[in-house]
């Protein structure tokens, strides 16, 4: 048996080869993949060859964000069905290593990231027709719910994690910098976490427009009106909350200037070494909080869409078939008429 593959070799050189597939081995199922959603590191891959340390230094086969249909069952497997559709769990912690032990799965010291570069040899990604998985990375999607939306369970599980990272935010007032496919998911969360208003800025109105119908109380564009927060820096800071999406050192300043003392920064969006207002933090005593991928919040985000109470659709931009992902990358890349963008898998 072979499968279709989207397979990066160099920066802009992406090719849809055939490989050999075994399985599906013991404690495995084989999933014929949907919808795969390309994400802001796969177009750091496709476009520069990596991010920060991290680069392509072999063939990797991209994608992290994954929902399909299981079509086979391997021995000892309970619990799936054939024809069940299905979300994809990229993430896979080896369970015994110093971190595994203190429940901290997502630093995991020899964590399995599909698609990921990070470790020699690369962790082949999702961006397949089929793939023969392990049981346990495979979550039963709810019916009504289209494989698409399904795929949508990643980017929803990280803005989750960064939720619990940021605490209880009801009667909060929040701000979400970036209004990509994490800022418009984070803006989703937390109205759906009961903050009494959530602002969310960018430089691109096609994202924004996304942000407001995914539950933005207020939007706003910073190109065009970069005055427009400055009531929120008033008396020190208004906002008791940021989700910070966009690791970009003029909104991550403008940021921690609207935050009020005591506030709660959470830093979701990364990139290379960015300066901050050392200043300020320490000033208003500031809380910066990190937040990494996730782990039990992967299962919750497809109940979450399961059940409609993040509805995801409004952010999903256009589905490509395989054998255009060149076409599907470039799109992605252009924040004037994408936030997320698909690509769409039939099993040959």
């Amino acid at each position: 048996m072979d499968t279709r593959v989207c397979r990066l070799h160099a920066p802009h050189d992406i090719r849809i080869e055939t490989l050999p597939l075994d399985g599906p081995a013991p404690g495995e199922v084989l999933v014929a993949v949907g919808a795969g959603g390309i994400c802001g590191s796969d177009l750091h891959y496709y476009h520069d060859g990596g991010f920060g340390p991290v680069r392509v230094r072999e063939p990797i086969v991209l994608g992290h964000e994954a929902a399909g249909t299981v079509i086979a069952l391997g021995a000892g497997v309970s619990g799936l069905t054939e024809g069940q559709m299905v979300a994809l769990n990229p993430s896979q912690p080896c369970g015994t290593c110093l971190y595994c032990q203190q429940g901290m799965f997502n630093h995991c010291l020899e964590m399995r990231f599909r698609g990921s570069a990070m470790r020699v040899p690369h962790e082949q990604g999702l961006f397949r027709d089929r793939i023969a998985i392990g049981a346990a990375q495979c979550v039963p999607v709810g019916p009504g719910i289209s494989l698409g939306q399904a795929a949508c369970s990643e980017p929803l599980a990280v803005c989750l994690h960064a939720r619990r990272i940021a605490g209880d935010l009801t009667g909060k007032t929040v701000l979400v910098t970036g209004a990509g496919p994490i800022g418009a998911l984070c803006a989703a969360v937390a109205t759906e976490g009961g903050a009494a208003e959530v602002v969310v800025t960018d430089l691109q109105d096609v994202p924004l427009e996304v942000a407001l119908q995914m539950g933005a109380s207020r939007i706003v564009n910073i190109a065009r009106d970069p005055a427009a927060l400055e009531a929120y820096a008033a008396d020190k800071g208004r906002f008791d909350v940021v989700f910070e999406c966009s690791a970009a050192a003029p909104a991550i300043a403008q940021a921690i200037a609207t935050l009020r003392p005591r506030g709660i920064f959470v830093q979701v969006g990364v990139a290379g070494e960015t300066p901050v207002p050392l200043n300020l933090i320490v000033g208003k005593e500031i809380q910066v909080r990190g937040t990494h991928r996730f782990h039990p919040e992967f299962a919750e985000a497809v109940a979450a869409i399961s059940s409609g109470r993040i509805d995801v659709r409004p952010m999903i931009s256009a589905s490509f078939p395989l054998e255009d992902a060149e076409a599907a990358f470039e799109a992605a890349g252009d924040r004037t008429r994408a936030v997320k963008v698909h690509l769409s898998f039939e099993a040959s």
